[in-house]
């Protein structure tokens, strides 16, 4: 399947949807209202909306997804449609309403995935600063009440799975990371108060 997006590299920039390139390393984007600044030399990212920034893993999975639900739930909606009707009347047919709802279910995410897939950023890991941390840095902190520790990927809220320590970067705790060095201490507000925190590592 062909990318709809280049990647972001130093002078060069890759999208999915629109953008005006104003200086090397600076990409502008405004869709639909949305306002979205990277600058990847400076290693700043400011998001003004909840932008999809992907690599390009993440664009892949996108993508494989959007054929999974195309390719195959689409036949399988249908054979389950098509089997409900051949039972006669469709106004008691609850078979065939369930499967009417399915279709519009499917068709919404199929809309949405391909939303994403052609607005979103595809960033080169490689070209990522990690003098502080920014999104798709992986960062280890500590609690400097506990001692325990725990490392997080910072990621666009499509890719986010905090199974596998992929953290929105929209989230309290991502937010309070952004932009702070080795060493930096924060404090993330959480249900029961706040927590303080201490950088200890930033990788890619």
């Amino acid at each position: 399947m062909r990318h709809a997006a280049r990647h972001i590299s130093g002078k060069n920039s890759g999208k999915c949807g629109s953008a005006d390139i104003d200086t090397p390393g600076f990409l502008r984007y405004n869709t639909r209202n949305v306002k979205y600044l990277y600058n990847i030399r400076k290693g700043v990212i400011k998001v003004e909306a909840k932008k999809n920034i992907l690599t390009f893993a993440g664009l892949k999975a996108l993508e494989d997804e959007l054929f999974e639900l195309k390719v195959v739930k689409r036949q399988e909606v249908a054979q389950k449609i098509k089997e409900a009707r051949e039972q006669g009347d469709l106004s008691e047919n609850a078979e065939y309403d369930a499967a009417k709802d399915a279709q519009g279910l499917l068709e919404a995410k199929i809309a949405q995935l391909k939303d994403t897939i052609a607005t979103c950023r595809v960033i080169d890991e490689s070209q990522i600063d990690t003098s502080k941390v920014q999104m798709l840095n992986k960062v280890t902190i500590k609690n400097t009440k506990t001692g325990a520790t725990m490392t997080y990927t910072l990621v666009s809220e499509t890719e986010a799975n905090f199974k596998e320590g992929k953290l929105s970067i929209h989230t309290p705790i991502a937010q309070a990371l952004v932009g702070k060095k080795l060493g930096d201490k924060v404090m993330v507000k959480v249900p029961a108060g706040e927590m303080e925190f201490e950088i200890m590592d930033i990788s890619l």
